[in-house]
């Protein structure tokens, strides 16, 4: 048979599950949109920007079982899409990325988009692939997206020549996708063996858990009251484990996390890792004690011992792994640790963080524990918070519990600011049924509120909440103690409700401490109405987080002697 490279990538990712792409339409993929457009399963999304369009890919992955999948024109999409590809390969994200390419026909030099895309994403893909003919386009569609989700998830990088999408060619058979579980061959009793034995042992067990475990979030809950283990998780697996446990302690554990997980970690002798690199966030800027004793499980063999010696090494999928630690778990009879006191501290030391927040003195700004505190209250446990890149983001992780796998997420190891308004449009689509709320920083906000425009178009059905205090907040904190300036970080005069209604958004302000329960709910209303909503609230940024407080306690006492001499002799001589 024959048929166009633009059918063929049409009917792959129809197989594959697709449900929407994103991306701009242009001369080299424009075939590819015509036949997207004929689909009754796919749905191709026009976005302002291809780099927010990755953001909604990422979301789409993040919060569905459907691969997040661009359409974008060569070169200029390619590097425009270029952030939000590397937030997903940095986060571990599966991301389908399918691109137009020049004519390879063409005995002319230098056509429009002409580069080698592949030499730049080499670095942000776990793969990159170029079509060179229509026999290929299905089956390179296929691996593309086994390659994008086997190990350690990551975007992949499909090139389709513009002459094979307009030509057609021979085609011998249209092949059906099988998509078969991830099944990790690995030798694993002797290891497990040795971290059974080691959890056994330990008087006081512990367990960290990162995006790698979020999938397997029903056996950490299993082990964690086996052994009566205190639990945290890193800013991206902060969804891994639910808030409602009552061995929960929040994210991190060294002396930039709540005092909940500081103190239930104080005396940590076996710590479990599930699904984490140690990164520098995950942490607290590498601030962190860990054990003699670690058991480090991953998927990605890459992560073990690179910052923190383990004792034993689990390379494999958290959820195989975890299986069978539980199973053999429940084979010994090791469990007479007392539980009441570790359960009651952590109920306390929760409680008394909040009311810390809830006492602090505002002035006339809204306190971020009583916003996050009626939020909570006012949306389902099963609706969806995303947090964007900033001061905002770790006030979410200290003070917003999340309840169920998947519904928190944020930018983290690429660090992306502008992630959440596009995330929250992608997670809207993927989820119609459920509440969806972004938090996203004033300096965030700039970077893509063009977006506004596309979630307005679509219905979009969600709240995007700015957190407005005029800086850039998280730097600005972070210049003032060393700098005592504020350089580059003081945003100019913005007026928020000029954009949301040039877009075709509702929107809302809240002052003050008073307002927040009303509007909030208002907020709501709307939304459930599929009306987009700005909910720009006049935030209190003069009490830092614990994370805040912990890094730069943290990277002071990890610069050299000089380095530090000069840098508190610089603080103090400009505050003099």
């Amino acid at each position: 048979m024959k048929k166009t490279a633009a059918w063929l990538v049409r009917y792959a990712l129809e197989q594959i599950n697709v449900k929407f792409t994103f991306g701009i339409p242009g001369v080299h993929n424009t075939e590819i949109y015509d036949e997207l457009e004929k689909s009754t399963q796919i749905e191709p999304i026009l976005v302002t920007h291809e780099g927010y369009g990755a953001f909604m890919a990422d979301a789409i992955s993040r919060s569905s079982e459907s691969i997040g999948t661009l359409v974008i024109v060569p070169a200029a999409g390619a590097t425009h899409a270029a952030s939000g590809i590397g937030e997903a390969f940095l986060d571990g994200i599966p991301m389908l990325v399918i691109s137009g390419g020049v004519r390879t026909d063409s005995q002319f030099k230098y056509q429009l988009h002409d580069m080698d895309q592949h030499k730049m994403l080499e670095p942000i893909t776990k793969k990159t692939f170029k079509v060179e003919n229509h026999q290929d386009v299905v089956s390179t569609i296929f691996e593309a997206y086994k390659v994008a989700n086997a190990g350690e998830p990551g975007p992949v990088f499909v090139e389709i020549p513009v002459n094979l999408q307009l030509d057609k060619g021979e085609v011998t058979e249209l092949p059906e996708f099988d998509i078969v579980q991830k099944v990790i061959d690995v030798e694993l009793n002797s290891a497990i063996d040795q971290a059974v034995e080691l959890l056994g042992k330990a008087k006081n067990p512990a367990i960290f858990v990162g995006w790698g475990g979020v999938e397997a979030i029903k056996y950490t809950e299993a082990i964690s009251d086996l052994l009566s283990a205190p639990v945290a998780t890193t800013l991206q697996g902060l969804s891994a484990f639910s808030a409602q446990h009552p061995l929960h302690t929040g994210m991190g554990f060294g002396p930039a996390a709540v005092p909940a997980a500081t103190n239930a970690f104080k005396n940590c002798d076996c710590l479990l890792a599930i699904g984490t690199r140690f990164a520098e966030i995950a942490t607290g800027s590498f601030g962190v004690d860990v054990p003699e004793n670690l058991i480090h499980i991953d998927i990605n063999k890459k992560v073990f011992n690179a910052n923190y010696p383990a004792k034993v090494t689990i390379e494999g999928d958290a959820t195989l792994v975890l299986s069978q630690i539980v199973e053999k778990l429940k084979e010994t009879n090791i469990f007479d640790k007392a539980t009441s006191d570790i359960l009651t501290n952590i109920k306390n030391d929760k409680a008394a963080y909040i009311n810390e927040w809830l006492n602090h003195d505002s002035k006339d700004r809204v306190n971020p524990a009583l916003f996050f505190k009626h939020l909570r209250e006012s949306i389902n446990d099963d609706a969806y918070v995303i947090a964007d890149d900033g001061n905002h983001t770790f006030l979410t992780a200290e003070l917003m519990p999340c309840y169920q796998a998947k519904h928190f997420f944020s930018p983290t190891d690429f660090n992306c600011m502008g992630y959440a308004i596009p995330a929250v449009i992608g997670t809207k689509l993927a989820n119609p049924s459920n509440q969806v709320v972004g938090i996203i920083g004033d300096g965030a906000f700039l970077m893509s509120q063009t977006e506004l425009f596309t979630a307005a178009h679509l219905n979009i059905g969600a709240i995007f909440t700015i957190f407005n205090d005029g800086e850039l907040a998280q730097i600005s904190q972070a210049q003032k103690t060393p700098y005592n300036k504020k350089t580059c970080t003081v945003l100019p005069n913005l007026k928020f409700e000029a954009i949301a209604k040039a877009s075709g958004c509702q929107y809302i302000r809240i002052d003050s401490n008073d307002e927040v329960e009303n509007k909030i709910a208002q907020a709501l209303t709307y939304a459930n109405d599929n009306t987009p909503v700005v909910l720009d609230v006049n935030i209190d940024y003069s009490k830092k987080t614990r994370f805040t407080q912990g890094i730069i306690a943290t990277n002071l006492k990890r610069m050299k002697l000089p380095t530090k001499v000069r840098m508190i002799s610089r603080a103090l001589w400009r505050r003099i």
